[in-house]
């Protein structure tokens, strides 16, 4: 069994989105890598993605899922629609064993091994991976008693995990969007 990884998004209500994820790659009951990326910046520099599973199923998503980006000319609900269907279609897509998670500054999603894509109740958080739960978790309670700036409330939530879900750490990267002027 492959776990690897915990990722949480946040779309503020200012217009500013960040995604965070830890570093750990686990295989079994040992820790493959400590400091992996989990997390990019696609089309432009202008939507956050994250992955949770297989890593070669992961790069090959970031890599399709941006041609989908560039054919709708960075129209991230367009692209996640029709990776969507692509994914849904494809026998080999199918058999991905991956997740991830995409935003920008108007909308957030998350699309499964499936093919599904999700979009969070609340519009603003989502989480994937392991120690996905305890960091949504976490970051509900921070976003709602603390006034935390988007990119610490990511972080912290991320810590909360790392400190209750074996296959995260502590190891942290972010990537932000600024809202546009």
């Amino acid at each position: 069994m492959f776990h690897a990884t915990t990722i949480l998004a946040y779309k503020s209500e200012d217009g500013s989105a960040v995604i965070g994820g830890d570093g750990q790659v686990t295989f079994g009951d040992s820790v493959l890598k400590n400091n992996a990326t989990k997390i990019r910046t696609l089309y432009k520099d202008k939507v956050l993605a994250g992955f949770a599973g297989s890593t070669a199923d992961a790069f090959n998503l970031f890599d399709m899922f941006e041609e989908h980006l560039v054919n709708t000319k960075g129209d991230l609900l367009k692209s996640v629609i029709n990776f969507s269907k692509e994914w849904r279609k494809d026998r080999t897509l199918r058999k991905l064993e991956a997740m991830m998670l995409v935003l920008n500054e108007k909308h957030i999603f998350i699309l499964s091994g499936t093919g599904d894509v999700v979009e969070p109740e609340d519009g603003c958080l989502a989480s994937i991976g392991s120690g996905g739960n305890y960091a949504i978790s976490a970051a509900r309670a921070l976003k709602k008693h603390s006034s935390l700036e988007a990119k610490e409330l990511v972080k912290e939530s991320l810590m909360v995990a790392g400190e209750l879900c074996i296959y995260t750490n502590q190891n942290i990267k972010i990537l932000t969007l600024d809202k546009e002027d």
